[in-house]
């Protein structure tokens, strides 16, 4: 007696990718935010080509200037035009926000996969150590790695990456540990892979949604922290622009001028609140998509 056999066929690659992308585009939150933060790296990649004045250029005439048909946005207190430096200094505030974060996975992912597939003492150590890094403030860790480094914005990257390294790790642990023990890893287990490749090769491939939810959110705390040692004198420098230096220039000048606050602080505001927006979205995507059992 013949049996029937049915075969079920799991989507490609490419048909989840275009199903995750379909789902960004009907929530309102991710795609919102995902335009948003679109538009500001797109307008600050491309400055350079459409700005109206050098943003290093003195114009010595124009000090603290308001708005007007010549400058746009108004001047600082060295009469540069703020437009352009706003425009710019997004360059150095998203690098600093998507290179720290890069940093970030690229070190906490693997730290992660390894304690949560080892268990055991492994695991105790590296988690322990993790949470000794995590106790101390964030901005305090920060700025106790640059106080061995000089101030500049390839230091900066690495300090917030090194802070943010065991939260991504916390997060890849605690996935890793839900996935240790599925049917995948013990198939792959039985056919002899190697311990590499079912990290990498099969447990990650299928943790990805908490860990692109924790990516997103990051990049705004990323931002904001580097912003803050810019304002501090210790990201970007002068006279390059940045929006956390520009905020801590523009202190001293809020009663002559208040301009020269307020567009690098909407400017930040805005890509912290983008950013946030997306993850959020993302969030919501992915507890649509896998009933919360991977966030």
């Amino acid at each position: 007696m013949a049996t029937e056999q049915t075969t079920i066929q799991l989507p490609s690659r490419y048909e989840q990718l275009r199903s995750t992308a379909e789902e960004i585009r009907e929530t309102p939150k991710a795609f919102v935010g995902l335009t948003l933060l679109t538009a500001i790296t797109v307008i600050s990649v491309l400055g350079p080509y459409f700005v109206p004045y050098d943003p290093t250029s003195i114009h010595s005439g124009h000090i603290l200037e308001g708005p007007s048909a010549q400058f746009l946005l108004g001047t600082d207190a060295l009469g540069r035009d703020l437009l352009s430096r706003v425009i710019i200094g997004g360059r150095t505030s998203l690098l600093l926000g998507f290179g720290s974060v890069g940093l970030a996975l690229g070190l906490g992912i693997p730290i992660g996969l390894t304690a949560g597939y080892t268990h055991g003492k492994v695991d105790e150590v590296i988690m322990r150590a993790m949470d000794l890094l995590m106790s101390i403030p964030t901005l305090l860790l920060g700025l106790l790695i640059l106080t061995a480094l000089s101030s500049n914005v390839w230091n900066a990257i690495f300090a917030v990456g090194i802070v943010y390294a065991p939260r991504i790790a916390r997060v890849v642990r605690s996935a890793t540990l839900e996935e240790s023990n599925s049917e995948y890893v013990q198939s792959a287990k039985a056919q002899g892979e190697s311990t590499p490749y079912i990290l990498f090769g099969e447990i990650l491939p299928n943790i990805t949604a908490p860990i692109l939810v924790e990516g997103s959110i990051r990049i705004g705390f990323a931002i904001l922290i580097g912003s803050s040692l810019s304002f501090l004198g210790l990201g970007a420098q002068p006279p390059n622009p940045d929006w956390g230096y520009m905020i801590n220039t523009a202190r001293g000048h809020i009663f002559e001028s208040a301009w020269f606050l307020l567009w690098p602080s909407i400017a930040l505001t805005l890509t912290v609140f983008s950013v946030n927006m997306l993850g959020d979205g993302l969030r919501d995507v992915f507890d649509t998509k896998y009933g919360g059992d991977e966030l």
